[in-house]
C-alpha cells in the first residue's frame, strides 16, 4: 500500500468522521431498549428470566452468522453502501417492533437491529482508520467510538423519557427513533469522501492508493490477534451478563423504578461520550495497550466495589465509575485491531473483532439467566468479574502489540 499525502493539517475532525460518529450513534440507539422495557415485556407477555435471556440471545446469533460474510463484504462493495443497507435494516427493525404483537415478533426485530450493526462496524471502523495515520487512529477511532456509546445511552434513556414523562407506550418508542435513522440516511447519502480520501474542515485531503498489496507483509491471522479476540469474548460476556439483566436487578433488588433504571442503564454508556474521546487521545501518546490494561483494572475494581455497597446511590455511584473507565479504554481497543490486521484486510479484521461479542451475546443472557434463577441476581455480577479479571490477564500475557503500522 502506497500512501500520497497533500498537505495535512494538525486539526482531526473531518466530515467524514462526523458522518461516521453520527452514524454509529444512530446504529446502536435501538440496541439496548429491548433490555430497558424487559420488566414489561415481561409483565405483557408473562416471560420467564430464561424466556427473557433466550429474546436477549438469539439477535446476537444472527450477528455471529453474518459477521464474517459482512467484514468480506466491506472489503469489496465498499463502507459507504454497506452503511447505508446498515442503516435502512435498523428503519426496517424499528417498525416491526413497533408493531409487535407476540414475543416471537420482538425477536425479529431485534435481530434486524443487531444485524444492522454486524453490516456496519466492519465498514464504519474500516473506514475510519483509513483516513489517519497509525499515531492519529486512537484519537479518531475515540471520537467514533463516543458516537456509538451515545448511541447506547440514549436508547435507554429515550426509554426512561418517553415512558416515563410522556406516557409512550413500548412501541411508540421504537416508532419515534425512525425519522432519526432516516435523517442519518441522508447525511450518509451526502457524504462526498470516497474511499482512501478524506477531506478535513480546512480543505487539506489525504489520498491513498493500493498500488500494490505485496507491500504490506505479515501473517492475517497471528497468535496476537487470536488471543486479543479471546479477551474480547471474555470482556463482553462480563458485560452483556450484567447488561441483560441490570433494569430487572434494579427493580428487584433495589426497589428502584422501571424509568430510573433504564435512566441508569442509558447513563452507564453515556460516560463513553466523554470518556472515549479522552481515552483515545490519552492512548494515542501513552500506547493502546498499556493505556487499556490500566484502565480495565480500575474499571474492573469499581464494579466490584459497586455490587459490595448496600446503599443503591454508592452502587450506582461505583457503577457508573465502571463504565467510565471501561469506555476511556475503548479508542484503545479499535486501534489495536489496526495494529494486529493488514489495510487490506482491515474489513474482515474487524468483522472478528466483532464476533466475540457477538457470540458472547448469544451465550451471555442464557448463562446469566440461569445463574439469576439458581443463585440469585447478584451472582450475576459476581460472575461477571471474575470473566473481566480472566481477561484482562490474556491481553497482558498474550498479546503483543507492535508500534509499526501494518
Amino acid at each position: 500500500m502506497k500512501t500520497k499525502t497533500l498537505e495535512k493539517g494538525g486539526f482531526i475532525l473531518s466530515y467524514g468522521l462526523v458522518v461516521m460518529a453520527v452514524s454509529h450513534s444512530l446504529t446502536h440507539v435501538l440496541a439496548r431498549i429491548h433490555n430497558a422495557i424487559f420488566p414489561i415485556l415481561r409483565d405483557e407477555f408473562s416471560l420467564s428470566l430464561t424466556q427473557l435471556g433466550i429474546i436477549a440471545a438469539i439477535p446476537p446469533l444472527c450477528q455471529v452468522l453474518l459477521s464474517i460474510p459482512m467484514g468480506i463484504l466491506s472489503d469489496k462493495i465498499g463502507s459507504k453502501k454497506m452503511v447505508l443497507i446498515s442503516q435502512a435494516i435498523a428503519a426496517i427493525g424499528s417498525v416491526l417492533a413497533s408493531l409487535t404483537i407476540n414475543p416471537f415478533m420482538i425477536i425479529i426485530a431485534i435481530s434486524l437491529i443487531f444485524i444492522n450493526t454486524t453490516i456496519y462496524h466492519p465498514a464504519a471502523y474500516s473506514f475510519t482508520t483509513k483516513l489517519f495515520e497509525p499515531r492519529d487512529r486512537p484519537k479518531a477511532l475515540g471520537i467514533h467510538g463516543a458516537g456509538g456509546t451515545l448511541g447506547y445511552a440514549i436508547g435507554p434513556i429515550s426509554v426512561s423519557i418517553l415512558i416515563g414523562l410522556l406516557a409512550f407506550k413500548w412501541r411508540q418508542v421504537y416508532l419515534f427513533w425512525l425519522i432519526p435513522i432516516i435523517t442519518g440516511i441522508v447525511s450518509m447519502l451526502l457524504l462526498k469522501s470516497s474511499e482512501g480520501v478524506s477531506e478535513d474542515v480546512s480543505g487539506k485531503i489525504t489520498i491513498q492508493e493500493e498500488l500494490d498489496e505485496s507491500d504490506e507483509g505479515g501473517s492475517f491471522l497471528s497468535l496476537s490477534l487470536i488471543m486479543f479476540l479471546i479477551y474480547r469474548g471474555l470482556r463482553s460476556m462480563g458485560r452483556d451478563m450484567i447488561e441483560s439483566f441490570l433494569v430487572i436487578f434494579l427493580v428487584d433488588i433495589k426497589g428502584l423504578s422501571g424509568a430510573l433504571s433504564s435512566l441508569i442503564l442509558g447513563g452507564n454508556n453515556l460516560m463513553g461520550f466523554i470518556a472515549a474521546p479522552l481515552g483515545g487521545l490519552v492512548a494515542s501518546k501513552m500506547g493502546e495497550k498499556r493505556w487499556l490494561l490500566s484502565v480495565l483494572f480500575i474499571s474492573y475494581l469499581s464494579l466490584t466495589a459497586s455490587i459490595l455497597m448496600q446503599n443503591t446511590a454508592l452502587f450506582v455511584a461505583f457503577y457508573l465509575s465502571h463504565g467510565f473507565f471501561t469506555f476511556l479504554g475503548m479508542a484503545a481497543n479499535s486501534a489495536i485491531v489496526a495494529r494486529l490486521t493488514p489495510r487490506r484486510q482491515r474489513g474482515l479484521g474487524y468483522a472478528l473483532f466483532f464476533l466475540p461479542p457477538s457470540i458472547m451475546g448469544a451465550l451471555s443472557p442464557i448463562i446469566a439467566a440461569f445463574i439469576g434463577e439458581s443463585f440469585g441476581l447478584e451472582n450475576i455480577f459476581i460472575a461477571s468479574i471474575v470473566v473481566y479479571f480472566i481477561g484482562l490477564l490474556i491481553i497482558k500475557f498474550g498479546v503483543k502489540v507492535d508500534s509499526g503500522d501494518v
